[in-house]
């Protein structure tokens, strides 16, 4: 199965949805856009998911904090016209008592195109975008740090581990500077970034230049302001060293 980006065929309105229960129960809808000139019919349905440490987003087939059971939504099936839009509504229903929490789903919608292959035989293949949905259950607190650095051999690139021990998953970007001894190396922002609620990941640092300055082995300074919440009103500086060893 193929994911493919919001600007492609199909797109998603908004791709994040974060919302507060109020009384067990919390509502919002998706605009799911036609982008194409052919009318398509698709169908909508949920999974748990995480951001992994390395990989990134990734589904699940289970979890504490699965929100499907209390999630509701419709259509489940639409067909859409081209250049036209149309609304899934989403309903969250948490029994009486339901523990506080976050819970969470990624909503998809699967589009099934036909296509002939070499030995002209009619072929379904599905394509799919997805919204990520989180639910807060009570009141319930982030606590982000910036736990540590390393270098990614693979990727060629200084990555920080930033770990979240609070109960609510964060959107964070990160303003950072390196440094070899006092001359300033790169400096950038990152693009926005989900860290889970009680996990981590690794956040690449990538420098808005346009081309990117090899770096050599040595000891380098890293020191910034790691930034989330609303507006970035959480902030929190960090100061850390990195070695990048020799090939």
């Amino acid at each position: 199965m193929t994911s493919f980006p919001a600007q492609a065929q199909v797109s998603l309105s908004p791709m994040v949805i974060d919302l507060q229960a109020n009384r067990g129960q919390a509502q919002a809808s998706i605009n799911v856009s036609n982008n194409s000139d052919q009318p398509f019919r698709a169908r909508v349905y949920a999974q748990p998911f995480t951001y992994d440490r390395v990989t990134g987003f990734k589904t699940l087939t289970s979890s504490p904090n699965d929100l499907n059971p209390y999630l509701q939504f419709s259509p489940r099936e639409l067909v859409i016209p081209p250049g036209v839009s149309r609304k899934v509504r989403l309903i969250t229903r948490f029994p009486p008592n339901f523990p506080e929490g976050e819970y969470r789903a990624v909503i998809f919608t699967e589009k099934l195109d036909e296509r002939i292959d070499q030995n002209g035989n009619k072929v379904n293949i599905a394509t799919r975008i997805g919204a990520t949905v989180y639910v807060r259950q009570g009141k319930l607190s982030n606590n982000l740090v910036v736990d540590s650095a390393s270098w990614n051999q693979e990727q060629k690139q200084i990555q920080l581990l930033v770990k979240s021990t609070g109960k609510l998953s964060a959107r964070t970007t990160v303003k950072w500077t390196l440094k070899q001894g006092n001359k300033v190396i790169k400096q950038g922002l990152t693009d926005s970034n989900y860290i889970i609620a009680e996990s981590d990941r690794y956040i690449p640092l990538s420098s808005s230049q346009q081309a990117e300055t090899a770096l050599v082995a040595g000891e380098y300074q890293i020191t910034g302001e790691l930034l989330w919440g609303e507006n970035n009103q959480n902030q929190q500086k960090f100061n850390i060293n990195v070695t990048i060893p020799n090939k």
